[in-house]
């Protein structure tokens, strides 16, 4: 690493960096998203034609560097060949702020549960103590922890984003260790991948064939539980769950009304 120019950020006058690293001193972190091989190459021509112009976000810890933002633009030097780029050393503290970055492209909610499972994963091994409830900044949504323990436990397929409204109004952030909200998190997750199983369930006894109409299914069983406009929910998370797939169990086609597929 070649350090370059130090300067303060125009906002919260924190001290940062400019730096020249090698490529291959860069590492990703270990709750990083998966990389997106369309947006790489499409950063790769980008590049070619305009060059590299904007920095990645790199953070020292335990003697190492990683990329906290900027990912897909490391990857993409990578495949053409470079070996040195460009980026802008931040403190070591905003290493676990991996959900405020990715402005490459945003994540979807599939991507962002993934994250913040590896996310508390990597909180989980290095400090069990912590209360999970405490660590509501980095992690923004407690239902992306429910999810991602879903997707990444369970079921890589489990569609995420047909339980968003649903799930963001039952779950909650855990007053408990992290080495007990780990528990809770996977019981959490088991009780929405059976809820999906009902739905399919429920798609298939329908004999439809677009897949996005689970996400009607889940949105016609959530409305007949709760009603048509509900905006919160205070059923605890199982009871709720529950509640759910017994109204998606007694849905019949007059309940869609002229909605085909």
């Amino acid at each position: 690493m070649k350090e370059i120019a130090t300067f303060e950020d125009p906002v919260k006058r924190q001290p940062l960096k400019l730096a020249l690293f090698r490529v291959d001193e860069i590492e990703a972190p270990p709750f990083q998203r998966d990389v997106s091989e369309s947006l790489k190459k499409h950063l790769e021509m980008a590049i070619e034609k305009l060059g590299f112009l904007t920095p990645i976000v790199v953070v020292p810890k335990g003697g190492k560097y990683y990329v906290v933002d900027g990912r897909h633009r490391l990857e993409a030097m990578r495949d053409l060949g470079a070996r040195e780029i460009l980026g802008i050393i931040v403190d070591e503290s905003l290493y676990h702020y991996i959900l405020e970055f990715n402005t490459e492209k945003p994540p979807n909610v599939k991507e962002k549960a993934k994250q913040a499972y590896r996310l508390f994963m990597d909180f989980l091994r290095e400090s069990p103590e912590l209360i999970e409830e405490d660590l509501f900044t980095y992690f923004k949504e407690p239902m992306l922890i429910t999810f991602g323990f879903a997707i990444e436990e369970y079921d890589a397929r489990f569609p995420a984003s047909f339980y968003e409204s649903f799930v963001s109004k039952i779950d909650h952030f855990l007053r408990a260790p992290l080495s007990e909200a780990v528990e809770e998190r996977r019981k959490r997750a088991e009780a929405l991948i059976d809820l999906n199983r009902v739905v399919n369930e429920k798609y298939a006894e329908f004999g439809w064939e677009n897949a996005l109409m689970k996400g009607e299914i889940v949105r016609k069983a959530v409305q007949k539980a709760f009603g048509i406009r509900v905006r919160t929910i205070e059923e605890e998370f199982y009871a709720a769950v529950e509640r759910v797939k017994e109204a998606c169990q007694s849905l019949t086609p007059e309940d869609f009304g002229e909605i085909t597929e």
